[in-house]
Parts: C-alpha cells; structure tokens; sequence
C-alpha cells in the first residue's frame, strides 16, 4: 500500500469516534474494508472484530481500534457536565480540546473541555489550578444556563464524550493526531491485510482488532484456541529515557507487566536486520497492551509487542510515515518467515 494510501486510511479511521465502550463504528468501517477485499471478518461476542482465512492459525497480529475518552458523570447547577475518564490520560493535556457528547438516542451535541473558571481575566489563579476532574468541566454549545436545561437536551451521567482527534498529515512525513494509539497499529495491519488478501488462505494468521484494550480487557477473549504466537502491534515510546524513534519501529523487550518472549523478540530483530528495517529495542516503564491480556486470560502464546514510534503518547501525538511503513515491513517480514518454516 502506497504512503498516500495509508495515510488517508489513517485519516478515515481517525474521523471515526471510538472510545473503549463504543467502537462499533470503527468496527464496521474496517469490516466493510475487508469485505471489499473478498474477506470474511466477524465480529466477536464482545464486538472486536477478527479476520481469519486459514483454518488453523499459527499466529494472531492484534491492534486495538478503541481509545481515549470520557464519560458524563454529573450536570452541574450551572449547565456544565462533569465527567470521568474513559481510559487513563492526563487532565492537562486535553484542557481546551473540542468535544462531541452524544446522548442515550445518538443526538450530538458540541462543546469543549475546560478548567473551572477559566477567564484569565477574573481569575489570576488559573494558571495555578490543578487539573483534575474536580476542576473540570465541559461547556456545551447550548444555551443553558442550570442542569434542568442541559436535561432537556436529554443529556445525563452515562454519556459518551468524544474529543477532537485534530488529524494532520505534514509535508515532512508527519502524522499528528490524537490517538494514534492505536489506530496507527490499525493502520499498519489493515495494510498488511489488504496487501495480502489473495494469499490470506494460505497463510496461518489470524487479525484481531480489540476494542477495550485501553481499558484492560481487550485481548482477553475472542482470539483463536490453536493460535500459538502473537504479535501485538501498538505504539512505540517516545520520551525521555526511552530509545524509540518516529521514524522507527519499536520493539518490545519488556513493559510494566513483566518481560515479553526472548525467543520471538529475537526473530523480530534478526528479521528487522535482516529486511534493513528501520527498529530499536526498547523496554517501555509504563505500559501494558493486549498481549498482556491474552496473557491473563490463560492463552498458551508467546507474545510481542512493536509499533511505529509516538511522541507524547495519550495527549498530542505524533508519528511518521517512515514509522509507520517499518512496522508494516516488520510484520510483513514476521509472517513471511511464519509461513516459510510451515511449508
């Protein structure tokens, strides 16, 4: 698949709200994608969605379509909401951020995510105020002024809130977006998958894209019993005391649930060696993915974790094209190798 290819990909998917608990959208944007492919995904009990051609996969690459987001937890006497997170993120990263609630029967209405009180010119103060959800609140684009207005809106506690993405794609290669995590490694895989669908009953994979990874429980069921490795894609670290790269691919050698297969690790880098891939080995401080899940849930598997290098994971993201086609060529590489050593 060409750059611009997985770029307006990317770009679709981005427009598709999908907060852990409400991904069905998404879902189906990708179903109706591999069905235009001559594949035959299905969706799982729990509503992720797995593509499988072969009648016994040796493998699953997993990526995860749900994401960051919030909920509503209370209208204030003012009109305002307050809400709780949908995920883990930090407060200060999407004040000022544009908002979508969505009520019970699926009406929209717009707002943006604030700090109380947030006039400079009343409050010298503000800049001093934590961040937090006591010290929140979402401003609606609505004329109410009390809680019984917002109500007649039919908005209450339970509600999704969606926040602006902001997806931009740069003359320089850079991909700008919120949530990238993970909907770059959904990318990568779509990719991979629609390159590979005439050959896809030949080879023993299988595709699972999870939806409630951010939550913890993504890859804990649906994934296939006979399936004996599994390759996680997600992002990759960016920061201080990390060696990931944007332009790179990373992989995993452990996160903060613990060490992931040495074995297959070492396929992933002498075939990134191999292929010239663009890759760093890395050990991520803070992190935990659907390999971890499948994991807890008792599956037998050896499992992996790489993904196109993030900056500023779960705020203002960032990644690149290069990035993004190392991870592809990386589990490109994976499964071609796979499908060598069974013939």
């Amino acid at each position: 698949m060409k750059n611009a290819e997985i770029i307006e990909l990317l770009r679709k998917l981005e427009a598709i709200n999908s907060p852990s608990g409400y991904t069905k959208d998404a879902i189906a944007f990708l179903a109706e994608l591999f069905r235009a492919a001559g594949l035959n995904p299905r969706l799982t009990n729990k509503g992720a969605l797995l593509v499988c051609e072969h009648p016994e996969p040796a493998t699953v690459c997993a990526a995860h379509v749900d994401t960051l987001g919030a909920m509503v937890t209370k209208l204030e006497g003012d009109g305002t909401l307050r809400v709780t997170q949908v995920g883990g993120w930090p407060w200060n990263s999407f004040e000022g951020e544009y908002v979508t609630v969505m009520n019970s029967a699926g009406k929209k209405w717009r707002g943006t995510f604030l700090s109380d009180n947030p006039a400079a010119h009343v409050n010298r103060n503000i800049g001093k105020t934590e961040r937090s959800a006591e010290n929140m609140h979402i401003r609606l684009d609505a004329e109410v002024k009390t809680a019984a207005d917002t109500k007649k809106l039919g908005i209450d506690a339970g509600d999704y809130v969606f926040f602006d993405p902001r997806f931009e794609a740069t003359e320089t290669g850079f991909i700008r977006s919120r949530f990238l995590d993970d909907k770059a490694g959904c990318a990568v895989l779509a990719a991979v998958i629609l390159d590979s669908a005439a050959k896809l009953k030949k080879m023993p994979v299988a595709f699972f894209f999870s939806n409630y990874e951010e939550v913890g429980h993504g890859g804990s069921a649906g994934i296939p019993r006979c399936v004996r490795e599994m390759i996680a894609v997600d992002m990759g670290v960016v920061g201080h005391n990390v060696g990931g790269h944007e332009a790179m691919v990373s992989i995993c050698a452990k996160d903060s649930t613990g060490p992931h297969d040495f074995e297959l690790r070492q396929r992933l880098v002498s075939l990134a060696r191999k292929k010239r891939i663009p890759h760093v080995v890395d050990v991520f401080p803070f992190y935990g993915s659907d390999a971890h899940a499948t994991m807890g849930a008792g599956y037998d598997v050896r499992v992996a974790v790489i993904g196109p290098g993030v900056s500023a994971s779960h705020g203002v993201e960032r990644t690149h094209i290069k990035g993004i086609n190392a991870t592809v060529q990386l589990v490109e590489a994976y499964l071609a190798d796979l499908c060598a050593a069974k013939k």
